[in-house]
C-alpha cells in the first residue's frame, strides 16, 4: 500500500506583527490632526491691574497698569484723577499702560481707582490708590527739604576743596 500523505491544513500566511503599531500610529496622526484644527479657546482669568507708587501726594504722577483684559483699550476711572484710557504696551495687547497726575486738591485717603477693559461695561478690577496729606515737592524733588544749614556748609565746603585741589594738581602737571 502507497503511503499517503497525511492531510495538511491550508497554508495561511502568517499574521503580520506590524499593522498593530500601524494602525496605533494612524490614530495618532488622526488625533493631531483633529487637536491642529479644532480653534484654542483660551479662559481668561480676571485681569489684574496696579498703581506705582501706591501712595501719592497731591500732585504727584502714577503710572497705570492692566495685564489679562484681551482688548487694546482700557479706561481708567478714580475720584483722584481724570479719566484715563491705556494703550497696549506691546502687539499683543497683554499689557495695557498709562499715567495720571493726581489732582493737586485731592483729599488725603484711599481712593479707588478702577480699570474697564475695553471701556463702559468691560470686565473691571479696582485697586487702591493711598493719597497723603501735603503736597508734591518739586524743584529739587524734597532732596534738601530735612538738610539742616550746617549739612549744606559742610557740602559746598567738601566740593569747594575738591575743585580748588583738582585745579592745583593739573597746574604742577601741566607744569612739569
Amino acid at each position: 500500500m502507497p503511503a499517503t500523505p497525511l492531510a495538511q491544513p491550508p497554508a495561511t500566511a502568517p499574521r503580520s506583527r506590524s499593522a498593530a503599531p500601524r494602525r496605533l500610529m494612524t490614530a495618532a496622526a488622526a488625533t493631531l490632526i483633529v487637536a491642529a484644527a479644532t480653534p484654542v479657546t483660551l479662559a481668561h482669568a480676571a485681569p489684574s491691574a496696579s498703581v506705582s507708587p501706591t501712595t501719592v501726594a497731591p500732585g504727584g504722577r502714577v503710572a497705570l497698569n492692566v495685564a489679562g483684559c484681551g482688548t487694546k483699550v482700557a479706561r481708567v476711572t478714580s475720584t483722584a484723577f481724570n479719566e484715563v484710557r491705556l494703550t497696549p504696551g506691546n502687539l499683543e495687547a497683554t499689557n495695557l499702560f498709562g499715567s495720571a497726575t493726581v489732582f493737586s486738591d485731592a483729599s488725603p485717603g484711599a481712593h479707588r481707582v478702577t480699570f474697564e477693559c475695553g471701556g463702559p461695561g468691560g470686565q473691571s478690577v479696582t485697586v487702591s490708590l493711598q493719597v497723603t496729606p501735603g503736597a508734591a515737592r518739586g524743584g529739587t524733588g524734597g532732596s534738601i527739604g530735612s538738610m539742616s544749614t550746617t549739612q549744606i556748609a559742610v557740602g559746598g565746603t567738601l566740593a569747594a576743596a575738591a575743585l580748588v585741589g583738582g585745579v592745583w594738581v593739573l597746574r604742577r602737571r601741566a607744569a612739569a
